[in-house]
C-alpha cells in the first residue's frame, strides 16, 4: 500500500480560527443509531465510506507504515461501530472519529514496539471477539514517483521524530487541515495549547526538513 497522497505542508494558508461549522454528519450519524441491527453494512457502511481515507491518513501519519495504519484503521472502525449509539453531539461527528483514531494510532505505535518480540504465528485478534474487516483494496491510494516518494519517506521520517503529541496535533493541522478550533475540540485541549504545540511541532520540523525540501526544489 502507498502512502497518502499528500505530503506535509510546512506554511499551509489557512485560517487560524474558522467558526465552527453545523455538523454535516448529523443525519447519518443518526440512522446508525436508529438502525443498530444493520451491523456494519447500511448507514454505517455509508459512514465508513465517508470517513475511511480520512482515517487511514491519521492512521498512516501517526504510526509512520501501512501495516500499523491499517490495524490503527480497523480498530477505529470497531470503536465506532461498538460505541456510535452512545454519541450525543456534544462536539461534531468528525471530531470524535479523529480522535479515537489519533488515540488508537499512538497506543498501537506504543504496543509495536513490544509487539515485534512476540511470535509471529500469534494471532492478532482474541477469540471470539469482533474486529471490523478492512483491506489494502478498500483503500485506494495514488502511485508516486520516485522523486516524490522520497519526499514522502523524508516527510514522515521527521513526523515520526516529533513526541506523540506533537505529531497527532501535526497531522490534524497539516495534513488533514483542521483549523485551530476544530484541532481544540477533537483533542480536547485549548486554543493556547494548540498554538504552543504547533509552534514547537513547526519548528522541529523545519529544522529536520530544510536540508530535504532545498534539495528537492532547488537541487
Amino acid at each position: 500500500m502507498e502512502p497518502p497522497a499528500n505530503p506535509l505542508r510546512l506554511n499551509p494558508r489557512l485560517p487560524s480560527q474558522a467558526p465552527l461549522k453545523p455538523d454535516p454528519d448529523h443525519d447519518l450519524v443518526l440512522a446508525c443509531q436508529q438502525d443498530p441491527d444493520a451491523g456494519l453494512e447500511g448507514p454505517f457502511r455509508a459512514l465508513y465510506e465517508r470517513f475511511k481515507d480520512r482515517v487511514y491518513n491519521v492512521c498512516y501519519r501517526i504510526t509512520g507504515n501501512a501495516t500499523d495504519a491499517l490495524d490503527a484503521s480497523q480498530e477505529t472502525f470497531g470503536t465506532l461501530h461498538r460505541k456510535i449509539a452512545d454519541f450525543r453531539f456534544q462536539s461534531r461527528f468528525s471530531s470524535w472519529v479523529y480522535r479515537i483514531a489519533v488515540n488508537a494510532s499512538i497506543d498501537l505505535k506504543r504496543r509495536s514496539q513490544h509487539r515485534k518480540l512476540t511470535s509471529l504465528d500469534a494471532g492478532l485478534d482474541g477469540e471470539g471477539s469482533a474486529r471490523f474487516d478492512l483491506s489494502d483494496d478498500s483503500i485506494e491510494m495514488p502511485i508516486h514517483s520516485a522523486s516524490r516518494h522520497e519526499l514522502e519517506v523524508e516527510v514522515q521520517r521527521a513526523i515520526d521524530t516529533l513526541s506523540p503529541k506533537l505529531r497527532a496535533i501535526t497531522v490534524l493541522r497539516y495534513t488533514e487541515s483542521l483549523s485551530y478550533d476544530e484541532i481544540a475540540e477533537t483533542l480536547q485541549i485549548s486554543l493556547g495549547t494548540v498554538k504552543s504545540r504547533l509552534a514547537r511541532a513547526h519548528a522541529a520540523l523545519d529544522r529536520e526538513l530544510a536540508p530535504t525540501l532545498d534539495q528537492h526544489y532547488l537541487g
